[in-house]
């Protein structure tokens, strides 16, 4: 499954998904968490972010308590799978990298 590299506040979002389902208020404070800060969701990304990724299928909604007006969501088979590619992705990134720039610091 070939796809476009994710943008960070969908990756973040689906890696927040991905051990548990949260609503949208958890979700922004497992991202900052897993982030250290770096990343901080505000309601509009979120939303429209999570917009998408129902539209890809890659979350949905899980039944919630009667009366409850939180929405929780759970990551899908696919949305793992495209967090895993992007993943792969960004470790190969990475190795490419530090191989470059390590030979690099050696020849200074």
């Amino acid at each position: 499954m070939k796809q476009n590299p994710l943008s960070e506040p969908t990756f973040y979002i689906l890696l927040a998904l991905s051990n548990e389902p949260l609503h949208g208020y958890g979700i922004i404070k497992k991202v900052e968490e897993m982030s250290e800060g770096r990343m901080v969701l505000a309601a509009g990304t979120l939303y429209g972010v999570i917009e998408n990724l129902k539209k890809n299928k890659w979350i949905s909604p899980v039944e919630g308590e009667k009366g409850s007006k939180r929405k929780v969501y759970q990551i899908t088979k696919e949305g793992y799978l495209a967090l895993m590619e992007d993943y792969h992705r960004m470790k190969a990134l990475f190795y490419v990298a530090r191989n470059v720039l390590e030979k690099g610091e050696d020849e200074k």
